[in-house]
């Protein structure tokens, strides 16, 4: 078995971990079209970015696919630790380092988790 330490943001924790939901929707904002690290089932950590650079959570690697971010906030909602589908647009623009607005959609990656696990 194999496990997976991903890197976010505390603003995608802290809501989530208000939320507490079931599953939830890992993004990465560069729509990288391959996450062959994991198998279904697999362990999958969340670990705050610097300064702090700890684990605070973790679920089971459900799946991971591509898509369109408008497609994946109707898909998941809030369960892509944001509050809104405006917010997570404002978080992709700001990781990619782009203008606000200089794409209608943008592509994201997505690896789903299960059974999620949030400390705080």
């Amino acid at each position: 078995m194999r496990l997976y330490v991903a890197i976010t943001d505390s603003d995608w924790f802290d809501y989530l971990a208000e939320l507490r939901p079931v599953e939830a929707n890992f993004w990465r904002p560069s729509g990288a079209d391959s996450f062959h690290f994991l198998r279904s089932g697999e362990p999958l950590l969340f670990k705050l970015h610097s300064p702090n650079n700890f684990i605070v959570g973790g679920g089971f690697f459900s799946h991971y696919t591509v898509l369109p971010a408008t497609f994946t906030w109707s898909a998941f909602a809030e369960k892509n630790g944001a509050k809104s589908e405006s917010e997570m647009r404002r978080r992709i623009e700001k990781y990619r380092r782009v203008q606000s607005g200089s794409a209608p959609d943008y592509n994201v990656s997505s690896a789903v988790r299960q059974s999620v696990i949030l400390c705080r």
